[in-house]
């Protein structure tokens, strides 16, 4: 995972000497991709950058390996040099120069997902960082999100999830609002289900559906059991038939995985209850075949994890999403794989060469 990241991250010139950013996707052979699904997108872009800010933060507060706070540095850049003087972000650069994307509709500066995305890694990059930077992002980005109405629940946890971050910081604006937030979230369900937004049909779609994980530690924080209720319910509707499965659907990406994960790892942590440490246990062991294909998603030899299952049949390509959030989901494994590999291993060649695309 780790392997892949480094051979997927590239520098951003126009960012700044130290900024980084992390390709897209990646084709069997590792050679990077460019993002084209909603025309001509572009090759990095705010989304995997501040997942990655997040991963690397976790493993620089936990190993002190200098090659982790340098991605931190890096990836830090990238994003602030991403942000308008407004406080909104833009999503994708077209190109390695660094050149941001103003015009593609998923990349217009603002966009719910990578706003979101930004703030939250941001707020993480604030309790491990010194940066005299991070506060003054953070407080415009999050203008943008206070004012916010009518927002998706599947955006929404992540501004709770900021929340509960910053709760005890001075950039905090208005604490009541992890109290808003949450009963929004509660109140976007169809019976007990967590749904990800208001207009959603069926199951809820499980990439980033983190609903229940959140309102678990909301009701926590804020002293309310009815939040804890509210995800044991939905939790129990949406996840055991899926994870006992394997996840067989008509397409199942590792983001999908990794949020049933991170949900089931909250609420036993919350709960105490075992089950829910068992199925995120099993939901785990996708990554290493526990699914529709029955073969391993993640190549532990080669050091990639693939895009996902396509009914039975493992992807070939292997691009920025899939590798960030294997990592993060597999964390236990991360840092013991971090502690073996050396700083040329773990950090991208175009550091020291010049980009090639």
């Amino acid at each position: 995972m780790l392997r892949q990241i480094s051979r997927l991250g590239r520098s951003v010139p126009s960012a700044g000497n130290r900024a980084l950013a992390v390709a897209v996707y990646a084709d069997s052979g590792n050679t990077p991709k460019r993002a084209q699904e909603a025309g001509y997108e572009g090759v990095a872009c705010v989304d995997d950058a501040a997942r990655a800010l997040e991963l690397y933060c976790d493993l620089w507060n936990v190993t002190r390996l200098p090659w982790a706070l340098r991605w931190c540095e890096g990836l830090l850049d990238f994003i602030l040099a991403m942000q308008d003087v407004d406080g909104r972000w833009l999503n994708f650069i077209l190109d390695w120069e660094g050149n941001p994307n103003r015009e593609g509709r998923t990349s217009v500066a603002g966009g719910a997902f990578w706003q979101a995305r930004a703030v939250l890694a941001l707020a993480r990059a604030s309790t491990v960082l010194s940066d005299d930077r991070i506060d003054g992002a953070l407080r415009r980005g999050l203008d943008h999100i206070v004012v916010a109405v009518d927002v998706p629940s599947d955006v929404r946890v992540l501004h709770v999830k900021t929340a509960l971050l910053l709760n005890a910081k001075d950039v905090w604006p208005q604490n009541d609002l992890l109290d808003v937030w949450s009963n929004e979230i509660m109140s976007c369900r169809r019976g007990d289900v967590l749904m990800n937004s208001a207009y959603e049909e069926g199951q809820p779609h499980l990439w980033g559906h983190i609903q229940e994980g959140v309102l678990a530690d909301a009701g926590v924080r804020l002293g309310r059991q009815d939040l804890i209720n509210c995800a044991r319910r939905s939790a129990d509707l949406v996840f055991p038939g899926v994870v006992a499965d394997g996840f067989n659907l008509s397409r199942t990406q590792p983001y999908d995985v990794a949020s049933a994960v991170y949900s089931l790892s909250r609420l036993a942590d919350v709960t105490g209850i075992a089950d829910y440490a068992a199925l995120a246990g099993a939901a785990r062991a996708w990554f290493d075949g526990r699914n529709a294909a029955g073969q391993a998603v993640y190549d532990r030899a080669a050091g990639r994890v693939a895009d996902g299952v396509d009914g039975r049949h493992v992807s070939t390509q292997s691009g920025a999403e899939a590798n960030i959030v294997a990592a993060q989901t597999l964390f236990e494994d991360t840092v013991t794989l971090a502690r073996r590999l050396s700083s040329s291993e773990a950090l991208p060649a175009a550091i020291h060469v010049a980009n090639r695309m």
